[in-house]
């Protein structure tokens, strides 16, 4: 079958589209639908379907590029009725088109694990099976999950599970980049999710210039596993509802999982500098990330002006970290790190997403860094598990207090089960360690305000913490 070309009237519908989609990151900005191409075909049967790139320009600047697949039915399907993206003419294919999000379309994505299989080029797609194609699940049917924000999940069967990466960057996507290098570390890395596969593309620029990218990787499924979040919510809940009992005499007691978290942190920190480049910052490394923490504070107060009864609490926090002794150690680290994305199984703790912040650029996600932005990262979300059933409520002193405890306790649990499994303990440094947690409340900030107005007495209260005695 032929190339696919886009109809003109795709563009339109794709600008309509796209602001109502959760992985776009150009919400409440004006952009045009600049071009809109194919990668490759992903199916012909049942249902033609290919992959789009679709490429938007803002009127304030900048471009993106998404991926999206699309399945082209000749008439509709109530299945996929809502991710129908729309109609258009079509006089090859049955005279009219309709266009659905082909992720969504169980009909269509098991294509995806066809191809890592069978290690099929199309176009100018490349899939890529991992060391044991055979064990995957060919026959499964697929599952969206509805969780995610920046990117599209599929599971197969509780089998495997199919990140698809909506935005699109040059270049190696770095949760593939580290989960191929962990997976060629002589024994493994325990805490990690085996890569089952991944899926890439090249194709020319604009300008001609050649373009590479990764789109989609596949890895194992835990599917009796539970996310430290979920699991951390039911100790709070639990604490909450006993009348007079310490966080540490309730049944749902979260120190032991928070100490052994803390231990499979530190080893995955280990196995990341055993498989990826490390070294040490300098005096201007210190200087430039201090830089580039005030730089994010000052951008802050424009969105959040509450910051502004911590700027000099925090400016001399950030100030101390430029003018650290020179030779901090730093690796290739996770850098989204939070209780969302460490599952628990039945026999350890797995971290998952290795992808860093999605908002930063690629070359901040994959540039060294302090592991203590990963264990400050873990310490922030310690204290939103403790606060946030706390946040649409009147203030109660007795719950504050259970928060404040819940929270210290398992912060401490965490840093000594690190330290236990051979990491350094941070809070012998607490120059840095202060720094990236303040550094993380200020992103927090501006989240909330944003998005959960309630929700910001949190990192406030922890900036509150972190700036004692300096406050403006």
């Amino acid at each position: 079958m032929a190339d696919a070309v886009a109809p003109t009237e795709l563009s339109d519908l794709l600008a309509l589209w796209l602001p109502a989609q959760r992985w776009f990151a150009g919400k409440g900005r004006d952009f045009v639908v600049e071009a809109v191409s194919a990668l490759g075909i992903l199916t012909v049967r049942p249902w033609r379907s290919d992959l789009w790139l679709v490429r938007v320009r803002y009127d304030d600047g900048g471009t993106e590029t998404y991926q999206v697949p699309l399945v082209r039915r000749p008439e509709p399907a109530d299945q996929v009725s809502h991710v129908l993206v729309g109609e258009t003419p079509d006089p090859d294919y049955g005279g009219r088109s309709w266009w659905y999000d082909g992720l969504h379309d169980k009909e269509v994505t098991g294509a995806w694990l066809a191809g890592i299989a069978e290690g099929r080029k199309d176009g100018l797609l490349s899939f890529v099976p991992g060391p044991h194609p055979e064990d995957l699940p060919l026959e499964a049917t697929s599952l969206v999950n509805t969780g995610e924000q920046s990117n599209t999940s599929l599971i197969f069967d509780d089998a495997a599970i199919l990140k698809v990466f909506r935005r699109v960057y040059p270049g190696r996507n770095p949760d593939i980049e580290v989960h191929r290098a962990l997976s060629e570390i002589d024994g493994g890395a325990r805490h990690v999710a085996r890569l089952l596969g991944h899926v890439e593309a090249r194709w020319a620029g604009p300008d001609g210039s050649l373009t590479e990218a990764d789109l989609a990787m596949l890895q194992e499924y835990f599917r009796t596993a539970t996310d430290g979040w979920e699991l951390a919510k039911i100790s709070v809940r639990d604490l909450y509802a006993e009348a007079d009992l310490h966080a540490s005499e309730v049944g749902g007691d979260f120190a032991g999982e928070a100490y052994r978290l803390g231990q499979a942190t530190a080893e995955v920190h280990a196995d990341l500098a055993r498989a990826l480049p490390t070294g040490v910052l300098d005096a201007d490394g210190l200087a430039a990330m201090a830089a580039q923490m005030r730089q994010r504070l000052d951008a802050a107060l424009a969105v959040v002006p509450a910051l502004e009864d911590y700027v000099a609490g925090l400016r001399e926090a950030f100030g101390a970290l430029g003018a650290h002794q020179p030779g901090v150690p730093v690796q290739r680290v996770h850098g989204d790190y939070h209780l969302g994305q460490v599952l628990r199984t039945s026999h350890r703790w797995v971290v998952l997403d290795f992808e860093g912040e999605p908002a930063k650029p690629l070359s901040e996600r994959t540039g060294l860094d302090s592991p203590v932005r990963d264990l400050a990262g873990m310490l922030r979300s310690f204290d939103y598990a403790a606060r946030h059933l706390l946040a649409d409520h009147p203030f109660e002193p007795h719950l504050a207090y259970r928060a404040d405890e819940w929270a210290t306790r398992n912060r401490d649990a965490f840093l000594d089960g690190y330290t236990d499994a051979g990491g350094p303990d941070p809070r012998e440094e607490p120059v840095l360690l202060r720094a990236y947690e303040a550094d993380k409340a200020v992103y927090e900030a501006v989240y909330e305000a944003r998005n959960r107005p309630s929700w910001l007495p949190i990192p406030l209260a922890s900036l509150a913490r972190l700036t004692e005695g300096a406050r403006s």
